[in-house]
């Protein structure tokens, strides 16, 4: 739990000091501190010195004592009086010169913190008092004073953009006069790269500094030295980074150590882009070879196949959109799941359990939508229908408040929310986000992780009485919970349910996706404050400062939209009979139910693909026959794996004997090369295509060609047959479906072609798939064209110009949900059949001829020979397997997935085994 861990570990490393970058208001900067006294009641007999630390920030002074019982002091500028040393010589001067060194601060207003070390609304001391502190070194007072003016005059500004445009110019002066202290480099060896100024983020502050990097290390020294001299960050230990919005503005940069961690090693801001993305460049460089970057549609990949949990899906793609536990603007959002807070029993197999994924929170209700709605048609231009946002730092906060009650003390100057605003309870929650006129919050990922620690008031802290006298204490949970970790892990459950996961991808289309924007959000009843959204607001373009802050302050406290990772809708995800965690090869819950002994057998056959696959590596090349003259075009075996039928450019159609291991016969139809070749159910007739426009089909009982098809204008370039359907794929720019009806085989009569559709491309179509239901058919051109038809109604769904080059072979995955195309532009390409989502690009060193695959890993036949096995979800190359001595042009694989049979253009066949 990112947030959570990050505070306990705080606490861990610094539990001595009292003092945070919290205790400052939001904005502003820590410059320095100095160890000092605090003298009470100067001059009389119960005078009092309180040793401690005079901390100097940009709008306040910060008295830290020494001594926990006694209260931090915070002293805000703009309620200073006086600010000075006294003279020595002054009458009324209450030091001595035994007591040099100094300050005294009248103010008609004081914060008294953390008495007793006790976490507490801050209490106000109001009236005019003097503060008397003596700085242990006196040399430093005059400097010490001199700053404090000039904070001191940014405070008594009117107007924000003012005070922050003074401060701003003292700051840089600071960081002007230092630089990184280069004795702080772990080894004297080390290579200066790149040294610049930055702030390193954490929630609700800025801590400037220096940031420095180096040929092995990433480096930040705070101008302030807290809350340790140097933060350093081995890059070895480098996984992922990220550029970042920050206030709206590119300046963000987050670097993790970790790979599934949402809690980043260090956040930095920088003040110019440029800045940020020359570190980035450097950091990325060393990198190249040590990680591989994720998009959001390589993650989709993983999910939809049952790699990623709902829960980790989510993760990643807040991380992608910007969402960090370090920035409460843009902390990461979850979604609410559960709708049932009332029932003894949560029932996880009825949809009524469930949030409808569908819509946004506020649009759940729909007597409230009405009324918003209705308030929407009304509203002059720029039209919002939410006046409030699902993610703001005071929601995050409101969930948070028992683990990190400074920091909602931060946000709401030294207060706690009213009881009644508090988070007390999952129901009344859950019912105010339902009817509640203004709120409309989702959920934080600390709802669905194994840390409850935010539900219980474990601290003990004075959270205030609610109307009726009753105590704020622990969060209230629903009967179904018999305590924090059974609602946690029942949250999670929920979350990992399969009604959730066929649900997710539309909460993913809302939040993240195609219904963010535009009219598919007007339509979703899902639009926000323009404000809110990525370059909704351009603020280099806004000259007054004032106005520049001002908008700042709101768009960051109101909250910010997710940028949008997808522009098309979501894919759902793939499901299994038994879970919602799937294989690759779980059959479809929507398949009919199956008997006993077949599920058993299916589960067999399942079981045994899966371990075919997961020991691929293991191929190993058994026997190698060089039966053509030309290249080998297509393969095909007969039912028990005897014969083997080979198709060539040298024009002719072969039979290879498995078992005596010899050439048992010879066709050829025309002086045109063959280019494919399959068996027809029943093993009697083999059908081959052929350059010469025409479809041959051979009688292997009878030895003799048995009819012909003379069906395109042009080479035909790839066959199939479902189904008693016939599918042809020619380069006259058609691909052509035939119902055929065969011949008696002891009669003269043909075969009888019936042709059903006939589907047009622009260019030369070189190979088809069609998925498992016959249903979808795939085809990729001579210019890098996929298309995908709905061969039923003989429509066009998608045209995908995802390739430069021909396509040399494309293939449905196991569940068809999924296509993979190869081509001569090196790549594969994965492809969502639903959408046309190019999920996943893969670039080889070498154009890749033909392949089989499972939906994960793939096993392709290269232009140089080899089989290569690729990781496809990690996008590499993990065996490379010796083959043939030209380029690997056929494949074919067994139903088991344990036999392989190659063709090469070294006119070689090649028999490949599984050997565990």
């Amino acid at each position: 739990m990112a947030f959570i861990r990050r505070r306990r570990l705080e606490r861990e490393l610094y539990s001595k000091e009292r003092f945070s970058l919290l205790l400052l208001n939001l904005e502003e900067y820590y410059f320095e501190q100095h160890t000092a006294n605090h003298i009470i009641n100067k001059g009389c007999r119960d005078e009092r010195k309180i040793r401690g630390s005079l901390k100097i920030c940009s709008k306040s002074i910060i008295f830290e004592p020494d001594e926990n019982i006694q209260p931090i002091i915070k002293i805000p500028l703009r309620d200073c009086i006086s600010i000075k040393a006294p003279e020595d010589n002054e009458a009324n001067n209450p030091f001595t010169r035994e007591t040099s060194g100094g300050i005294s601060v009248v103010c008609n207003q004081a914060f008294l913190i953390k008495e007793r070390n006790i976490i507490a609304p801050y209490k106000t001391v109001r009236g005019t008092t003097e503060h008397l502190f003596q700085l242990d070194v006196a040399g430093k007072v005059g400097d010490v004073v001199q700053t404090l003016h000039q904070l001191y005059r940014a405070s008594c500004l009117d107007k924000m953009g003012d005070q922050a445009a003074m401060i701003t110019a003292i700051l840089q002066s600071r960081l002007a006069r230092t630089s990184f202290d280069k004795n702080r480099f772990q080894s004297i060896s080390e290579t200066l790269n790149m040294e610049c100024k930055a702030e390193m983020v954490t929630p609700l502050v800025t801590n400037p500094g220096h940031v420095c990097v180096t040929d092995a290390n990433l480096y930040f020294q705070p101008l302030n030295g807290y809350p340790k001299p140097v933060v350093q960050i081995t890059l070895q230990n480098v996984r992922r980074i990220y550029k970042r919005r920050h206030g709206l503005m590119p300046l963000g940069l987050e670097v993790f150590c970790t790979e599934n961690d949402l809690c980043s090693d260090i956040y930095l801001k920088f003040y110019s882009c440029q800045d940020r993305d020359e570190l980035y460049f450097l950091i990325a460089t060393y990198l190249e070879n040590h990680i591989t970057e994720h998009t959001a549609e390589s993650y989709m990949l993983q999910w939809q196949r049952g790699h990623l949990s709902n829960y980790e899906y989510l993760l990643h793609l807040n991380n992608l959109a910007d969402r960090s536990c370090n920035d409460l603007s843009q902390y990461p959002v979850f979604p609410w799941i559960i709708a049932d807070y009332s029932s003894s029993v949560l029932d996880l197999t009825k949809p009524e359990t469930f949030r409808d994924l569908s819509k946004p929170i506020g649009a759940l209700n729909k007597e409230r939508l009405d009324r918003l709605l209705t308030r929407y048609q009304e509203m002059p231009e720029p039209k919002f229908m939410y006046g409030s946002h699902y993610s703001s730092p005071g929601y995050v906060l409101f969930y948070l408040v028992r683990v990190a009650p400074e920091y909602m003390l931060c946000l709401q100057n030294g207060k706690f929310d009213h009881a009644d605003r508090t988070f007390n309870s999952l129901a009344e929650t859950w019912k105010n986000c339902l009817d509640g006129a203004t709120d409309f919050k989702e959920l934080i990922p600390e709802f669905y992780e194994n840390d409850s620690s935010f539900l219980v008031n474990s601290l003990k802290l004075d959270l205030g009485k609610r109307q009726g006298g009753k105590t704020v204490e622990d969060v209230e949970l629903p009967p179904w919970a018999s305590g924090p970790d059974d609602f946690l892990q029942k949250s999670r459950e929920a979350l990992e349910s399969q009604y959730v996961s066929e649900h997710l991808h539309e909460w993913i289309d809302i939040v993240f996706g195609y219904k963010q924007k535009g009219t598919e959000a007007v339509a979703a009843h899902n639009v926000f404050h323009p404000l809110t959204y990525e370059g909704g607001v351009d603020l280099n373009s806004i000259m007054d400062p004032n106005e520049k802050v001002a908008l700042l302050t709101q768009i960051l406290e109101f909250g910010q939209t997710p940028k949008q990772l997808f522009t098309i809708p979501h894919p759902q995800r793939i499901l299994s009979k038994s879970s919602s965690r799937t294989s690759i090869h779980s059959v479809s819950i929507t398949e009919s139910p199956v008997s006993a002994n077949e599920e058993s057998f299916e589960d067999l056959t399942e079981e045994s693909i899966t371990l075919a696959w997961n020991n691929i590596a293991k191929l190993k090349l058994d026997e190698q026959y060089k039966i053509h003259k030309e290249a080998i075009t297509g393969i095909a075996v007969t039912g028990n794996g005897s014969s083997v039928f080979t198709t060539s450019q040298d024009s002719t159609l072969k039979m290879f004997s498995k078992d005596s291991k010899t050439l048992q016969r010879s066709v050829s139809f025309s002086n045109m090369a063959l280019s494919s070749c399959l068996i027809l159910p029943g093993d009697t007739t083999v059908i081959s295509s052929s350059w010469d426009n025409h479809i041959y089909f051979y009688s292997i009982a009878f030895g003799r060609r048995q009819d012909i098809l003379m069906g395109h204008d042009d080479a035909v370039s790839k066959i199939c047959w479902r189904d008693r359907r016939l599918y042809s794929a020619s380069w006259d720019s058609t691909v052509k479906v035939w119902h055929c009806v065969p011949g008696e085989t002891l009669s003269n009569k043909k075969h009888h072609f019936e042709l059903l559709a006939e589907l047009e491309h622009d260019v030369s179509v070189n190979t088809i798939d069609l998925n498992a239901a016959n249903t979808i058919l795939a085809s990729g051109t001579k210019e890098g064209t996929i298309s995908i038809w709905d061969v039923t109604t003989a429509t066009m769904l998608h045209q995908l110009p995802y390739h430069s080059g021909t396509v040399f072979d494309a293939a449905f995955s196991p569940d068809s949900r999924h296509l993979l195309s190869a081509g001569e532009d090196c790549c594969f390409k994965v492809i969502d059949v639903q959408t046309g989502t190019l999920i996943s690009s893969v670039t080889a060193d070498e154009p890749q001829r033909c392949f089989k695959w499972d939906g994960n890993t793939i096993l392709s036949g290269s232009q140089s020979g080899e089989l290569l096995i690729w990781d496809l979800l990690g996008g590499k190359v993990t065996e490379r397997i010796r083959g043939h001595t030209g380029g690997v042009t056929s494949m074919w694989m067994n139903e088991q997935c344990n036999s392989v049979i190659t063709g090469g253009e070294d006119k070689q066949i090649m028999f490949w085994k599984l050997q565990y």
